[in-house]
């Protein structure tokens, strides 16, 4: 198959939109949880963080789809903005259901540059999906919290795998189709766009505590683990997620391959054994 063709369209959209699951975060069946669960849930500053982002998301997103000529595309990016909006009814839903004390901030107004701005969201949700699926399995190999509420959950990461291989199929056939399709080009183009992402992100992670979410998250685990650790549980568990879609679409693979080099180089220093934990609080 080509990129940038009809077919390529047609595949990474009709993948997207039959693979939608239907639920309602209001009617979901919450577990109950013990005091200790919930201290550690209200421990986590990342909610406020979280809720902003999944709510301006999806107004964001679905003020883009209005703007897209192309029927099937519309349809598709419409459906992202529809989930993105779920996932913050579900965040809400989850700071209510379980008192966890976090109120939500006013959105800031959309910019004018829809397109730009879903494009930085999509390279944006590429980096922090990678690590949030690496955070999920440490967690719940770790049991943070009991297993029923990661099997609430593991959907959700699901959707967000979604929403990042149909974004990277996209921003392809886009490229393609304005004469910008040519491997190594958009190859470059990518790594400019990630460049400015995770500048964005640590810009993110330096204003506040309750923000860059993902990252300061996984401070609050309180889990023994060292970077060998972390890379090889994300690698593992980004490749269970992307196993479950058609070999033929393509996949955000940046994050995955420097894993995968950083561990190489890791494994021949001589001392690469000595633990050096990623978290000093659980030293």
């Amino acid at each position: 198959m080509k990129i940038g063709t009809d077919i390529h369209k047609e595949l990474f959209c009709r993948d997207f939109l039959n693979s939608h699951i239907s639920y309602d975060p209001e009617t979901m069946d919450w577990p109950k949880l013990d005091s200790d669960t919930l201290d550690k849930l209200r421990a986590i500053p990342f909610w406020e963080e979280a809720v902003s982002i999944e709510t301006r998301a999806g107004k964001m997103v679905s003020a883009f789809a209005k703007t897209i000529e192309d029927p099937l595309l519309r349809e598709a990016i419409a459906l992202q903005g529809q989930e993105e909006a779920r996932h913050g009814r579900l965040l809400k839903t989850l700071i209510t259901k379980y008192d966890l004390g976090a109120v939500a901030r006013p959105g800031q107004p959309l910019s004018r540059q829809l397109e730009a701005e879903f494009i930085e969201f999509g390279y944006d949700e590429c980096l922090d999906s990678y690590f949030a699926f690496g955070l999920f399995g440490i967690a719940r190999q770790a049991g943070f919290v009991p297993d029923s509420l990661f099997t609430l959950f593991d959907p959700i990461l699901d959707e967000e795998a979604r929403h990042i291989v149909f974004f990277v199929n996209w921003i392809a056939y886009l490229e393609t189709q304005r004469g910008a399709g040519a491997g190594w080009l958009r190859g470059l183009k990518s790594m400019g766009n990630y460049a400015r992402s995770l500048k964005r992100q640590y810009s993110t992670f330096g204003r506040s505590t309750n923000e860059g979410f993902t990252a300061k998250g996984a401070l609050n685990f309180n889990i023994n683990l060292t970077i060998e650790e972390f890379l090889d549980t994300c690698v593992a568990e980004n490749q269970k997620r992307m196993s479950q879609f058609h070999p033929a679409l393509l996949q955000p693979v940046l994050l995955p391959q420097l894993s995968v080099l950083v561990l190489k180089i890791i494994r021949l220093w001589p001392f690469h054994k000595t633990r050096t934990n990623l978290n000093p609080k659980s030293a």
